[in-house]
Formats: structure tokens, C-alpha cells, sequence
């Protein structure tokens, strides 16, 4: 399916502060990009670089006042993902090297803290496939999709004890549980086609059978017509603005849509 996705937003910066951005997607085994545009304005000198987890970052420094930035993009994208029930659990020792790092405990995925909750929860499942997408079924049932409950510090811990959060949340909660169970993790950054409400969305995927495999706690069934903006091992890796000014800046309005174009 060939979708179109658009985001714009207005930064306010209260001193010139330098930014990377993570809003460039890639092209891929489940996508592929058509055409793009990427605008500030005012227009500023920038740079890209890839960074450790494959994602384009782009550098620049947002001048004191208001900064307006808009990214339009038009992808062919899966319609459906890719779906393995029977997919085995993959031994820790046949694990490609840059996959290894998913299984450790990162700044919101506590997983060496949640074993117990994890193994409950997947009880008499067959390793692998069988056991993530128990826990996805299990967020997507006992988690209140809901507002206002996190915060910036909010870990998959906090997010169990509020029994309350969104997709951020719902992510760091499977990623933590798969990672108790040797089971490699990591979180998505991107845009879902027919998203409600729409907005910037988070999902994750775990590697099993060889592959990585998409699991979303958010919805209630498989769907495709996603379009993958970064990876990383939680949110701390994957924030689509990270300012590095003397004071904060605030995005004060900010409007996604994804259409799709074929049909």
C-alpha cells in the first residue's frame, strides 16, 4: 500500500538551542521511500548522520523565538505484517551480534526486575512467537490506554502500577517483559495508517525465529500500513526531538495525518 504521511510543528526555543531530530524514515525490507520533504523555517545549517541503531538524525541548532518544521513523505508500505505463531524462541547463542544488546535492561525497559510477572503471564505458551504475543494480549486487556497518567520518567514498572498509560508505555511494558524471557526487544517509532486519535505512534518488535516480528499492545489485531521512523532500546533512543539548549524547548503545536494513496 502506498501511504503519505505528514507532520508539522511549531518549537518554541527560549535561547538558540542545538537539536537532533529523528523524523527522516528509511527504506527497508517493509518499506520503501517514494519522495520526501523536509523544511525549517527560518532555514538553519543542518547536518545527518546514521546513528548506533540504523536511524537517520539530523543536527541543527533552533534559533531563539519560534522554529517551524514540516516533514512530508510518501512510502509503499507492508498492508499487513508478517505474522508467525510458530515461530521458535532463538537461543541466546545463535544470536546475531547486533541484536544481542536488546536483551539488556535499559533506561524504561527494567526487565531484570519484571522475570516473575513475565513467566506468569506466559505460562504454557511455546517459547518464542507464543510467548510475545501473550504479553501483547495481555497489555492490550489489562492496561487502560488513557492520558495524563505518564510522564517523561515513567518506566514499565510505574506504568503496571498505574494499570494506565499509551503507546509509549504500553511498548516499554512489552519490551521489558520479552527481555525478562531472553527474548530480544525494541521499540518503533512511526505513523499508523488509521490511527485513532492520530498522532506520532510507538509499537515493538521482538525477535524470535530468526527475525524481528511487530507486536502491537495498542490495538487488537495485527495491522499493517506502518511507516518505521527509528528503533531503539526504549524512548530515550528513539525521541523524534532531543535539545541540548541552556533551557528546554517546548513544542507547542503539532499535527500528524496519514492518508493512504492507492485505494
Amino acid at each position: 500500500m502506498r501511504l503519505k504521511a505528514t507532520c508539522s510543528m511549531t518549537i518554541q526555543a527560549p535561547a538558540d538551542s542545538p537539536v537532533i531530530a529523528v523524523l527522516r524514515p528509511r527504506s527497508g525490507r517493509a518499506q520503501w521511500m517514494v519522495s520526501e520533504r523536509y523544511e525549517l523555517t527560518p532555514w538553519v545549517p543542518t547536518t545527518e548522520y546514521v546513528d548506533a541503531y540504523g536511524n537517520l538524525c539530523q543536527r541543527f541548532t533552533i534559533p531563539q523565538g519560534s522554529m517551524r518544521i514540516e516533514v512530508e513523505m510518501v512510502l509503499q508500505a507492508d498492508e499487513q505484517i508478517a505474522v508467525a505463531p510458530d515461530a521458535p524462541h532463538t537461543p541466546v547463542s545463535e544470536l546475531p551480534d547486533d541484536v544481542i544488546h536488546y536483551l539488556l535492561p535499559s533506561r524504561y525497559c527494567p526487565s531484570d526486575r519484571m522475570g516473575e510477572k513475565a513467566f506468569g503471564i506466559v505460562q504454557g505458551c511455546t517459547p518464542g512467537y507464543g510467548q510475545v504475543e501473550a504479553i501483547r494480549a495481555w497489555i492490550h486487556e489489562n492496561l487502560e490506554y488513557r492520558y495524563g497518567v505518564s510522564e517523561a520518567t515513567t518506566d514499565a514498572l510505574d506504568t503496571l502500577g498505574h494499570g494506565a498509560g499509551v503507546c509509549r508505555d504500553f511498548s516499554h511494558v512489552g519490551i521489558s517483559m520479552c527481555r525478562a524471557l531472553k527474548i530480544p526487544a525494541r521499540m518503533v517509532v512511526g505513523y499508523l495508517h488509521r490511527l485513532d486519535p492520530m498522532d506520532m505512534h510507538a509499537w515493538f518488535e521482538a525477535f524470535v525465529g530468526g527475525r524481528w516480528y511487530t507486536f502491537d499492545a495498542t490495538q487488537a489485531e495485527a495491522r499493517g500500513g506502518r511507516i518505521v521512523v527509528a528503533y531503539g532500546r526504549d524512548a530515550a533512543d528513539v525521541a523524534f526531538i532531543s535539545d541540548y539548549g541552556p533551557q528546554s524547548v517546548k513544542v507547542e503545536k503539532m499535527q500528524v495525518a496519514v492518508t493512504r494513496l492507492d485505494g
